[in-house]
């Protein structure tokens, strides 16, 4: 049984904005799940569904099996972590963690231990009476998430948790808050428009564009293998290439481009036929700048990075592809000739 369940599910507000439009979506009992798309894709509004503070226009949202569309929020029994911590700043720590236990019937003994507890998990002991304002922003995200797991959640929901840290900060969060899932083994749902967060934490990533699903799968599933230009375009560095079928060869492809250039393509997901027009994919990260390799063209832009350095190449039929390479003697420079190699299996037919 998925430990969450949406059912064509849909969120209209007003009669012509559809901000969630008929998706199904299950999430494993366990699994640490992230909803992944630009501002407005709806993944927000999903979240704020599932916890029971926006109600679907249609559709049916289960939680651990048991049908949750009518009951309230505050009987779900969900933990939520927001972006802007939502501490109360005139209570103590131990009064913030504290806070949702004291509406469960829980001794005050017990309510004291939990808390203890809460607070060691997140690595802050100590705290207990100072106020949010005395603690940094980290560490106040950490008291954040310790509220939402004492009161030993059916699902954690977290809403972009990481956007008002630093970006320091914000790598050891979010390695602090995968390992805590783990250890626990809480379910959990994660909205973020970065890509860089939904590809390190996550078990399942769910992209979401206009309200719909675009793609899920596991992290190396949708970034390595995209089934739209969305989804190529929003995970990472991606090159787009118009081309023609040239030749199916067991199982490969090869294509022409504008210029002529033949390209090996690794295994299609559809039946393609000599002279189909197609959309070839290639990340950034997989050109392969030297001496070999069936593209040309000339530098046009670099873009130093410290240990990388980004390159805009401009090819003889007027292709443009950026490229990012491991800087070791040097950056290349602007006009330069280059060729640029890529492998069968880095490229893509969309």
């Amino acid at each position: 049984m998925d430990a969450v369940e949406l059912k064509g599910v849909t969120k209209k507000f007003g009669s012509n904005v559809i901000a969630v439009d008929a998706i199904d979506l299950g999430v494993p009992d366990g699994a640490f799940v992230t909803l992944l798309g630009p501002s407005g894709c709806g993944k927000t509004t999903s979240l704020r569904m599932v916890a029971g503070l926006e109600h679907p226009t249609a559709g049916e949202i289960t939680i651990k099996g048991k049908r949750v569309n009518e009951i309230p929020i505050h009987k779900r029994n969900l933990g939520m972590v927001f972006q802007n911590y939502a501490l109360f700043p005139h209570k103590t720590i131990f009064d913030n963690v504290a806070f949702g236990l004291k509406y469960r019937n829980v001794s005050k003994s017990e309510i004291a231990e939990r808390v203890r507890r809460a607070i060691d998990i997140v690595r802050l002991p100590g705290v207990e009476e100072r106020f949010p304002t005395q603690l940094s922003g980290g560490q106040q995200q950490r008291i954040a998430l310790a509220r939402a797991l004492v009161i030993e959640p059916d699902v954690l929901l977290l809403d972009e948790p990481l956007s008002a840290l630093d970006a320091n900060l914000r790598e050891e969060m979010r390695g602090e808050i995968k390992a805590i899932q783990r250890r626990i083994g809480v379910t959990a749902i994660f909205v973020t428009h970065d890509q860089g967060e939904a590809l390190a934490m996550s078990d399942l990533v769910v992209v979401m564009n206009q309200g719909r699903i675009e793609q899920m799968g596991a992290p190396a599933e949708v970034y390595e293998q995209p089934r739209s230009e969305f989804v190529a375009n929003f995970l990472g560095n991606a090159n787009f290439l118009p081309a023609t079928v040239s030749a199916v060869e067991a199982g490969n492809v090869q294509v022409a481009l504008r210029d002529g250039t033949r390209l090996m393509v690794g295994g299609a997901a559809r039946t393609l036929a000599p002279g189909e027009p197609v959309k070839v994919v290639i990340r950034a990260e997989k050109m392969v700048l030297g001496a070999e390799g069936a593209l040309s063209g000339a530098i046009v832009a670099v873009d130093y990075l410290g240990a990388t350095a980004r390159y805009d190449v401009e090819l003889s039929g007027g292709e443009k592809l950026m490229a990012l390479a491991t800087i070791r003697d040097g950056t290349r420079r602007v006009g330069e000739q280059v060729r640029i190699g890529v492998a069968p299996e880095h490229c893509r037919i969309l």
